[in-house]
């Protein structure tokens, strides 16, 4: 059995007239799925992260990566993995290669498990359980910083879906990492709202998104911690890791970061510096199914827990994410955007479903599920006009 073919789809994931305006209005990347198609008829699929702009250059690596991969045994997942890292990247990794990387490792994968008739999870060790829990992120999008009311208006229909954490930034913009008092007691209220709104029994994650000086995240977390948080997420960026390593001494919960790192080499000082409790790389961008699962080793014997980030679709990237938390002793929780449901079902052919925050392990060979390539039309790439996010003249004297 060898690679026959590797093709792109990238899909706009509110393309169908049946999704909401309010959804549309913010929404701006495209997803990007990989097939694969062996010379005796198997298709695996795999998805990589992307950003709004960057969806055709990750593309482009995709097709770039394929010409090493066409006519060998897709068996051979670590070797073309090094391959492709030693070889083509001169191993000088980055977000766009490295994306494009990951989809067609979880492709492989798929690939694979088909092949044996089992799914991917048997393959890596066995499961450590039978259901995944998420967390929902995508419920608080197209609201205002200022309207506490509304966030916790929001967070309570989540909760009425059956979900036991919410996950949300509650800053306003634009980022940067000074913020004045204003900006911080805007972050929280909204925090207290959202508290109020769910009461005591869900878990509430806070999203910082890497933007604060570590003396702002220090000092929004103590104003924010009696409302017990589950998490904060990437408070500091991680870029200056004895930074966010000297933040998270100061800090009473759980400090997260991970999902802009890639590979597991980025990951050993993270752990060396004790700089976060709990890791989120990416399975869509950080290297892929077996590269996640290795982060989650190396992560367990410095008690760090494993929460994968899946800022992807609801149907490749989320199917791999499963079958690699399954098999992580250390997993905790992953992200699931309740906004990408209705097109990530619309799409696949035996989508994955949420019951009270879990999903059950997937017992079809593979990833578990499969795309209608027929459905994909209704969700044709989108030409976008240029967003004007700030300038200088934004910023005041």
């Amino acid at each position: 059995m060898k690679v026959a073919t590797v093709k792109t789809f990238l899909v706009y994931p509110y393309g169908s007239a049946s999704v909401s305006a309010e959804s549309q209005s913010w929404l701006r990347k495209h997803w990007l799925l990989v097939r694969v198609e062996t010379d005796d008829g198997l298709v695996g699929w795999g998805e990589a992260y992307t950003q709004a702009g960057r969806e055709p250059s990750i593309a482009h690596h995709v097709t770039n990566m394929a010409g090493y991969l066409v006519g060998c045994d897709p068996f051979h997942i670590r070797q073309f993995a090094r391959v492709v890292y030693e070889d083509v990247l001169g191993k000088r990794g980055a977000m766009d290669a490295l994306c494009a990387l990951s989809a067609i490792e979880q492709a492989l994968w798929d690939i694979i498990g088909k092949k044996l008739g089992v799914p991917v999870y048997n393959l890596l060790g066995g499961p450590c359980r039978q259901r995944i829990r998420v967390y929902a992120n995508g419920w608080s999008y197209g609201r205002t910083s200022d309207d506490p009311a509304e966030l916790a208006e929001r967070a309570r229909k989540t909760v009425a879906l059956g979900f036991t954490a919410l996950k949300f930034d509650p800053f306003p913009g634009p980022w940067r990492p000074f913020i004045d008092r204003a900006d911080e007691q805007v972050a929280v209220r909204n925090v207290r709202a959202v508290r109020k709104a769910v009461g005591p029994d869900v878990d509430i994650l806070i999203e910082v998104h890497r933007r604060l000086a570590p003396m702002h995240a220090v000092r929004v977390a103590r104003q924010i911690e009696d409302y017990d948080p589950f998490w904060y997420e990437e408070p500091v960026p991680v870029e200056s890791l004895d930074a966010l390593a000297g933040a998270k001494r100061e800090i009473r919960m759980p400090v997260v970061t991970g999902e802009t790192l890639y590979l597991k080499s980025a990951f050993r000082e993270v752990l060396e510096k004790q700089a976060a409790d709990i890791l989120n790389p990416d399975i869509a961008s950080c290297g892929g199914i077996l590269e996640m699962v290795e982060i989650a080793a190396m992560a367990e014997p410095y008690f760090v827990a494993m929460s994968p980030h899946n800022y992807n679709s609801t149907t490749m990237a989320l199917a791999a994410t499963v079958q690699a938390a399954a098999v992580m002793p250390n997993f905790l929780i992953t992200e699931y955007f309740v906004n990408f449901t209705e097109t990530g079902n619309a799409i696949s052919v035996n989508p994955l479903r949420v019951e009270n925050s879990y999903i059950t392990l997937p017992t079809a060979p593979g990833l578990g599920l499969e795309i209608d390539e027929a459905a994909l039309k209704d969700y044709a790439p989108r030409d976008f006009a240029p967003v004007r996010l700030r300038t200088y003249a934004d910023e005041g004297p």
